[in-house]
């Protein structure tokens, strides 16, 4: 039977990933046993504190000592909200999912676990994901790791990583899959209601752009930028007013937003796009024209590359007049 240890590190843990990854593993595990078999696994939360408080104290946990745990065969990191003393407050725990993961077991990180997951060493060279809005932050901190905010799922050498939100719930399936087998994770998918065929997060992402940086030139080409959407932006010009070579102005943009100047200009007029799509009232020619792109085909290679959408199936899926039409 494979031991599975969902860990509880030190801090703001978000409450639905454990009991989540708990719910659906442990159903799994009944659903197995139901049809005869003898139980798979078992689950267990464990952690270096006694007792958790979360969500303004109405829950707590109460995990078993993780210092008992001598051997697990899969380790699971639940998301937390991230703050600069997390890594340094579980020293420890990150030491002994190394330990574990040398010893033989697959770990699996949920969102924002992957924090503790790569200041672990164990994600250097390797791909990995997290929700969106922790990206800035994560390539800030990792910048030698290849993070891929575009998958849903990553899998490299017995290690997973997910995306944000609930989409942890696809990883947890993709869990029971292994340990079990398809037709046990098609009865969770069904059970729980859960997409099992979902395999990207960019149509949920909202790109926010990044000023955080310190860097004042850049920040006044970024607003030049988004000022004129419309127009037909030439970098070397504008590197030129801003009395900076081009090759210098792309090495600083690069280093200071994490996307190239062509990259950053797509991105802001997808966003605003997405934006004039949900409120449904303009037809796509309309939006794309607002936004500056005068071949249709372009745009729609543009948008289809960073939401995972044509514009049509984005709108018909996010846009407020169409829910209105539907319901």
């Amino acid at each position: 039977m494979k031991q599975v240890t969902i860990v509880v590190p030190n801090g703001n843990v978000n409450l639905s990933s454990i009991t989540g990854s708990f719910e659906i593993l442990t159903r799994a595990n009944e659903h197995w046993r139901s049809m005869g078999n003898q139980p798979k696994i078992e689950v267990r939360i464990a952690g270096l504190v006694k007792e958790l408080k979360l969500d303004l104290g109405f829950f707590s946990i109460y995990p078993i000592n993780i210092s008992d745990i001598k051997k697990t065969d899969l380790v699971i990191i639940p998301s937390f909200y991230y703050d600069e003393h997390l890594i340094e407050d579980n020293q420890r725990l990150i030491n002994w999912i190394g330990e574990q993961y040398k010893g033989g077991a697959e770990i699996a990180s949920i969102c924002s676990g992957v924090f503790l997951l790569a200041a672990s060493g164990l994600l250097d060279g390797k791909i990995c994901s997290t929700h969106w809005n922790a990206a800035a932050n994560f390539r800030r901190m990792f910048p030698h790791i290849n993070l891929q905010t575009d998958k849903l799922i990553t899998v490299e050498k017995g290690i997973y990583t997910n995306g944000g939100g609930y989409s942890f719930l696809n990883l947890i399936l993709l869990l029971v899959e292994k340990y079990f087998n398809r037709e046990i994770a098609i009865f969770c998918s069904k059970l729980f209601q859960i997409d099992i065929e979902r395999h990207s997060q960019s149509p949920f992402h909202i790109f926010q752009t990044q000023k955080n940086h310190g860097d004042e030139l850049i920040s006044r080409a970024q607003t030049y930028i988004e000022e004129n959407l419309s127009e037909k932006i030439s970098f070397e010009e504008l590197a030129s007013k801003l009395a900076i070579s081009r090759r210098n102005f792309d090495r600083r943009f690069n280093k200071a937003t994490g996307n190239t100047p062509v990259e950053y200009l797509q991105r802001v007029k997808v966003e605003v796009a997405k934006s004039t799509l949900e409120k449904g009232r303009k037809s796509v020619f309309e939006v794309m024209s607002e936004v500056g792109y005068s071949d249709d085909k372009a745009f729609r290679e543009v948008f289809k590359k960073i939401t995972g959408l044509s514009p049509l199936e984005y709108r018909s899926k996010y846009s407020k007049e169409v829910a209105m039409v539907s319901q």
